[in-house]
């Protein structure tokens, strides 16, 4: 592991305070008897005049499984850091018997949501951003290009940070003998593949990825993709690291740096007090660690 610098340094001391706040949690969607929620992070300084940032996290698991709290670390850090964060549940096959489509349906629908109460939560609407981890991190992109549901409220994100995204489901097959995709329809697996869609109109992007990763090969393949066609997309590669590498330290404060230091560049946070002129460890765009 490299050197800590200064700007991480920071980083990890604004993450290993308790949160000052306790998580509320709201329902977004109701299907049935089923209550689709949010578990809310605020920042202890918030007040309702305020018109802050928001982040959306969604969990992984193979659309299989999962819970919120995989990402409550990243939340807390980002509360700390005064934005408002929202921690997504939604339908998965283990607990509704679902396939990858119904939640896409859901995400498209909690960001809608989001942006609908904007005003309640003191959001400001055109700073919105979806962040995921794998299954998570696909249904994160594709809150930003896949269509449906109601159009009168937009579900797009301003921004998207993507952990180890999968991006090409028509990779999976609807056989694949993990299950993760049996059933689906090749014609629906592509039509919410990001891979597949209009990447050229991504929003500012920065996918975490480790080398190692089974899913390394069409992450790579879509970050070069998107920035041939001119989207502001990133990438961090962390060397011979596997899927779902950022959920352990000390990866997982790594990667909230380099998100972090994202979101400075692009003016939805503020850096670091101390020092005033420090950079993460690691850079973004293709390095390595």
């Amino acid at each position: 592991m490299n050197a800590i610098r200064p700007f991480f340094a920071a980083l990890l001391l604004l993450t290993a305070a308790k949160a000052e706040t306790a998580p509320e949690r709201v329902v977004y969607k109701t299907i049935g008897t089923r209550e689709l929620t949010l578990e809310v992070d605020r920042p202890a300084a918030w007040t309702a005049a305020d018109k802050r940032p928001a982040i959306v996290f969604f969990f992984g698991g193979g659309w299989t499984s999962g819970k919120p709290e995989q990402f409550q670390p990243q939340a807390e850090h980002f509360a700390k850091r005064g934005l408002v964060c929202f921690r997504a549940d939604y339908r998965v096959k283990s607990r509704d018997g679902v396939l990858p489509s119904a939640c896409v349906e859901d995400a498209l629908d909690a960001m809608r949501w989001v942006r609908s109460h904007a005003a309640e939560w003191s959001i400001d609407p055109g700073k919105i951003i979806a962040a995921g981890g794998s299954a998570g991190g696909h249904l994160a992109a594709c809150t930003f290009l896949v269509n449906g549901g109601d159009a009168a409220v937009s579900p797009k994100p301003n921004a998207l940070l993507l952990y180890n995204p999968v991006v090409d489901l028509t990779e999976l097959g609807s056989t694949s003998d993990n299950g993760l995709t049996r059933g689906l329809e090749e014609a629906e697996a592509r039509r919410i593949s990001p891979a597949l869609l209009d990447i050229k109109t991504l929003p500012p992007t920065l996918v975490m990825v480790g080398t190692k990763d089974r899913f390394h090969p069409q992450i790579r393949s879509f970050v070069d993709k998107s920035v041939a066609a001119g989207a502001k997309v990133e990438i961090f590669e962390a060397e011979g690291q596997p899927h779902g590498f950022f959920n352990k330290a000390p990866w997982q404060e790594k990667t909230t740096a380099q998100a972090d230091a994202f979101l400075v560049r692009l003016g939805y946070l503020e850096k670091p007090s101390e020092p005033s002129a420090a950079r993460p460890d690691e850079s973004p765009s293709g390095k390595r660690d």
